[in-house]
């Protein structure tokens, strides 16, 4: 099953860093973003949770609540949220169920060598808790800033 745009997501819970336990209902009342990433404290994953840093204050400013997710466990989200300064919450999904939600874990291949892992997407939740926009095998760049006027954009149109 994979959630598709105008649903909501059907009941979960997950651990999330700060020893949060993060549910469906959670995800009502403002925007949230949930972006998806290979694994911690390499490059790319970095510097993609970095430019959700810098946008920070304009996703708060818009009413929007970030978690990024992987298959890291929660001590290496700790670390990896601690020595990054993160202001938002990670998700562990070790079981890899709360990925199974979004289809993000798949068989990927580098250097000609197949093996499973989170294909880095993002998705945008309305107050309403429904999916409006995803984005799948992003790219780093400008990613974040894309996220943000999507954002502007949607409070736009609904106003």
């Amino acid at each position: 099953m994979c959630i598709q745009i105008g649903a909501k997501l059907p009941a979960f819970s997950v651990s999330a860093t700060s020893n949060i336990n993060l549910t469906e209902s959670d995800l009502n009342g403002h925007y949230t973003v949930i972006y998806f990433y290979p694994k911690d404290s390499t490059p790319g994953c970095t510097t993609e949770g970095l430019d959700f840093t810098e946008l920070y204050p304009q996703f708060n400013a818009l009413n929007t609540t970030i978690y990024g997710a992987s298959m890291d466990t929660m001590k290496r989200h700790d670390n990896f949220k601690t020595k990054k300064g993160f202001p938002f919450e990670l998700i562990s999904d070790v079981d890899g169920q709360f990925s199974a939600l979004f289809q993000v874990y798949q068989t990927k291949k580098n250097f000609g060598i197949e093996y499973m892992g989170i294909v880095r997407s993002t998705f945008l939740f309305n107050p309403n808790g429904e999916l409006i926009h995803e984005w799948r095998k992003v790219k780093v760049k400008g990613h974040a800033q894309e996220v943000l006027e999507t954002i502007q954009s949607h409070q736009q149109m609904t106003q």
